[in-house]
């Protein structure tokens, strides 16, 4: 992977709160510089309760259809150092060749199953769901380590 110029970011990674913010998610993300929510948010006052953490990119989720979310969009392209992200909510949506288009890490939610791996040099994360447990599905959120070595993810589940 490229070396970063962004050296020692931490970035959490939430998604599928549905209007469920547990305390152990807060917990976890505490400490971090940036907090990424990949959609299905649940209500406004979430995203309030993470910007009080750190700064935070939203993407709208295919249950976020409530005026609030309206303004919030689908996919996003962000940046750090050297490290493209592309952020979406339901990964069978990526309209993308992220390889071709510098993209070295993909975030998405919407399946509620926690992912880690790489694939033809990218990185793909889904950091589960962080909100209602969905079927015998782990609650779990994710971490971006982001320094001058690249970038390496993290799946954490949450003890309830």
């Amino acid at each position: 992977m490229p070396q970063s110029s962004t050296p020692g970011l931490r970035i959490g990674v939430i998604a599928d709160t549905h209007g469920l913010l547990r305390e152990e998610a807060l917990a976890q993300l505490q400490g971090c510089d940036r907090l990424i929510h990949a959609g299905d948010i649940g209500n406004p006052e979430i995203l309030a309760r993470l910007e009080a953490i750190a700064p935070l990119t939203v993407v709208r989720g295919n249950n976020d259809r409530a005026d609030w979310a309206q303004q919030l969009p689908e996919r996003l392209r962000l940046r750090f150092g050297e490290i493209g992200v592309y952020l979406l909510h339901d990964l069978k949506q990526l309209d993308i060749d992220p390889g071709a288009e510098g993209i070295g890490v993909v975030i998405a939610g919407h399946s509620h199953k926690p992912l880690l791996e790489t694939r033809q040099g990218v990185l793909y994360l889904n950091p589960g769901s962080a909100g209602p447990r969905r079927f015998k599905l782990p609650v779990s959120l994710g971490l971006l380590h982001i320094d001058a070595k690249g970038v390496r993810g993290e799946l954490i589940e949450l003890t309830l």
